[in-house]
């Protein structure tokens, strides 16, 4: 069976919402169904209120998709629970995670720019746009999109990994940070490294970009050599960073995420240097 694939889309399509799928979100977490251990997005017959007050993203396996605040204080319905977003990542493939990461992004724009932050006239949707405007000062307001550098930093055959004070389960995993106003993409990756580990780098390239659900960023990816510098964690974001072959790696980030495909990209690239086993 092949993946499903999205179209995105503005204008909502001139037919009823009852099929649609309603992605509904409060802060980064998603109403969703989950029967038997399977997880689905509820339809909008099961949530006619949510559906009529959603905006159209566009189609899944040309199924509708409307994304949509929740309500805080309200109580799921019937067979339903809100589910942090995190939680996707074991059960949905990729295609439905990157819409989840839209529809969440979408939904907290709804909310928060129900009012203009310049005169607090309330904001009317703009047509053929995924804006609001001010109809007084003409203000437009747009989804909020916060781009982040990921970097996997190589020295040799090894690969320096770090483990977060964040993170929901101790894994390691690449470095990475939110960009600064003012500052290049690059820039911010090699700031980022520097105050979290205390290295230096060059031949700083780009590798991949993915939308990123927690946070409403955009994860931009880059591979870098290690230059000079001992490393030294911060202590806050970052509580421990060792160097680590392909053949001896720690508990690493699931395949779904860009700091996987980094990591998998390096030891792909390093099990070819190596050429075929002599025993093979």
């Amino acid at each position: 069976m092949s993946a499903p694939r999205f179209i995105p889309g503005h204008e909502p399509p001139a037919r009823g919402r009852e099929d649609a799928y309603v992605f509904a979100a409060q802060g980064l977490e998603l109403l969703v169904e989950e029967r038997e251990g399977v997880l689905s997005i509820p339809k909008g017959a099961a949530v006619p209120e949510l559906a009529q007050a959603g905006h159209f993203i566009g189609t899944l396996d040309g199924v509708d998709c409307y994304a949509a605040p929740y309500p805080k204080g309200q109580e799921p319905p019937a067979g339903m629970q809100l589910m942090a977003a995190r939680g996707l990542f074991q059960k949905v493939d990729e295609v439905l995670l990157a819409v989840a990461g839209r529809s969440l992004a979408i939904a907290e724009w709804d909310i928060t720019h129900r009012f203009c932050g310049r005169d607090g006239t309330p904001t009317e949707l703009v047509p053929g746009e995924r804006a609001r405007r001010c109809p007084v000062c003409h203000t437009p307001f747009y989804p909020r999109i916060s781009p982040a550098v990921i970097v996997l930093i190589t020295r040799g055959d090894t690969m320096l990994l770090a483990r977060s004070s964040n993170f929901p389960m101790p894994f390691f995993s690449t470095l990475a940070g939110f960009v600064e106003p003012g500052e290049s993409l690059e820039e911010a990756v090699v700031r980022e490294v520097k105050e979290e580990v205390g290295v230096d780098l060059q031949n700083v390239r780009y590798f991949g970009s993915q939308p990123w659900p927690f946070g409403r960023s955009l994860m931009v990816g880059y591979t870098a050599e290690y230059a000079s510098g001992e490393v030294k964690v911060d202590g806050k974001e970052i509580v421990e960073a060792q160097w680590f072959t392909v053949d001896n790696l720690p508990r690493i980030p699931p395949r779904l995420s860009i700091a996987r495909h980094l990591i998998d990209s390096f030891i792909e690239r390093v099990k070819g240097r190596a050429g075929p086993s002599s025993n093979s």
